[in-house]
């Protein structure tokens, strides 16, 4: 073996195993600790199409022919699975044409087309300017107390006509975990250089509440931004409910639902909560379908002892966002709740799992909504259903699948496929809505 050959096996090894990992799906508990390497595997898929094609190139000056053809075999099979995966996530759709018909393009504001994405895969995206941003803005204290529950302000770019369109984001949270401020740096920067307006919500988690009081939540964070629109310069009108994960299930729950009284707390029930379009990004529709996907109920019931280990751990707890001071990231809390999450299966409590799916409260005056899911997600199933529901009721949706793609597939967008064509839908979404 030559150096050339050894370098090329070595390549072409690791391309094939990213490739690889990048859309095998696996179940169970295994699941979530292989989530993080197979969103970088698909965030960097380019790059693994390069090394592809680099192992091979190099393979063809192994001396030994066993070698070369096994350089040639890896270095191929990884660029093609790669390509298969780029051309799926990016391929077009006619979503827009079934949500506003076939001369959609012509419904947006001339001043806000100037600005769009023209392709749904630049390769690599690069951050927009840096835009104003206020941090820890208070939007509710809970009475008797002083706790208040805070939000981040992200204004449009001072170069661009602002939209006057505002963006309520939910983080993503599995109801228990995370904050504001949690890897969305780039995607509210992209909103903001598109002229929109954000508020980023850190709403409470488990177990200082439920879902029902994070729906709560976030509709006094609707009813705050309606009476504070003058002050940024944003339409009351134009709001669009966001989140990803736990936070678009909210967004969707919250959305539809703005005058249920199980839903929506005694202090803003005479406040306008509607919205003017929501956003999910992988957020579960149906509680009941996922507590059966991918068995979730039983490996949540079952994962006591993985909970507390990993919590009681030194090196993970050096890791806990705010070290000895108060944890924002809500882990050492929200790992021990996390097993409380149902109140039992969907058998033993029909009447709960109806009321916290978004699915359930469907009807005509639902606003529009745009689904964007992975078809690999480890953890949460494609919203299908909700989609013909929708469809069904006449309200505009559009359902965007993108093949293999991961749970938080928009994750680091400045190179993956499926963030860069999710930010395309979003940005000419939002165009409607404006």
């Amino acid at each position: 073996m030559n150096a050339w050959g050894g370098i090329a096996f070595i390549l072409g090894l690791a391309s094939f195993a990213t490739s690889v990992l990048r859309i095998t799906r696996v179940k169970g508990v295994i699941s979530a600790f292989l989530l993080i390497p197979k969103l970088l595997a698909a965030a960097l898929t380019p790059w693994t199409v390069l090394l592809g094609l680099v192992a091979g190139g190099l393979g063809l000056f192994s001396r030994s022919r066993l070698l070369r053809g096994v350089n040639l075999l890896l270095g191929g099979a990884a660029t093609v699975l790669s390509l298969r995966y780029i051309r799926g996530a990016i391929a077009s759709h006619a979503e827009f044409e079934m949500a506003f018909g076939l001369h959609w393009r012509d419904y947006i504001q001339p001043a806000l087309r100037e600005r769009l994405p023209q392709k749904r895969w630049p390769i690599y995206l690069p951050d927009p300017p840096q835009p104003r941003w206020e941090r820890d803005v208070a939007f509710w204290t809970i009475p008797g107390t002083e706790r208040k529950l805070l939000c981040d302000l992200w204004f449009p770019l001072e170069s661009v006509p602002p939209s006057r369109l505002a963006v309520i984001y939910l983080h993503g949270s599995a109801w228990c975990l995370l904050d504001k401020d949690a890897g969305t740096r780039p995607f509210f920067q992209h909103l903001c250089a598109q002229g929109h307006f954000v508020m980023d919500v850190a709403y409470r988690l488990m177990p200082e509440t439920d879902m029902v009081g994070m729906v709560g939540d976030v509709k006094r964070a609707v009813a705050w931004l309606k009476a504070h629109a003058a002050d940024y310069g944003i339409d009351p009108e134009r709001i669009v409910l966001a989140g990803g994960s736990a936070g678009g299930h909210l967004s969707m729950l919250a959305g539809y639902t703005p005058h249920h009284l199980a839903l929506t707390p005694e202090d803003v029930r005479g406040a306008d909560l509607s919205v003017r379009a929501v956003i999910s990004y992988y957020g579960p529709t149906d509680l009941r379908l996922f507590y059966e996907y991918n068995d979730w109920g039983n490996m949540i019931a079952g994962a006591d002892d993985l909970i507390k280990k990993a919590s009681q751990n030194p090196f993970l707890q050096r890791l806990l966002p705010g070290g000895a001071e108060p944890d924002r990231m809500n882990f050492k809390n929200g790992t021990a709740a996390l097993k409380h999450l149902f109140p039992g299966t969907p058998d033993e409590a029909p009447e709960w799992f109806a009321l916290v799916s978004p699915v359930e409260h469907v009807q005509s005056d639902c606003p529009a909504t745009l689904l964007l899911y992975g078809g690999g997600d480890f953890g949460v199933p494609p919203a299908h259903a909700l989609a013909e529901k929708l469809r069904a009721a006449g309200v505009p949706v559009l359902n965007v699948v993108f093949p293999r793609a991961e749970h938080g597939f928009d994750a680091l967008p400045h190179w993956s496929p499926a963030a860069q064509a999710s930010f395309y839908d979003v940005d000419y979404f939002l165009a409607l809505m404006a």
